[in-house]
């Protein structure tokens, strides 16, 4: 199991998708970041309840990571912990 940062929703210019969102796991290419595409990702809140989401592609040329997750989360998952399966 691997710990993963998320840092923020995913966005574009006038639009800002919910359920999306952009998360560091810790590596340093684009490569290496593909690796983790498909893996589960579960965060958990401070009353313990586990939103689930899934890995599904590689975000820009950092190794940075964008996670669709089944429900969105609140604002205050922003710079908190993630679990990577």
């Amino acid at each position: 199991m691997v710990k993963g940062k998320i840092i923020q929703f995913r966005r574009g210019l006038k639009r800002i998708h919910e359920r999306h969102y952009i998360i560091d796991v810790s590596t340093k290419s684009i490569e290496e970041a593909s690796k983790f595409v498909g893996k589960e990702v579960t965060w958990t809140s401070p009353a313990n309840k586990q939103i689930k989401g899934k890995i599904s592609s590689p975000h820009g040329n950092k190794g940075l990571v964008r996670a669709i997750f089944e429900k969105g989360l609140p604002g205050q998952a922003r710079n908190t912990e993630v679990d990577v399966k």
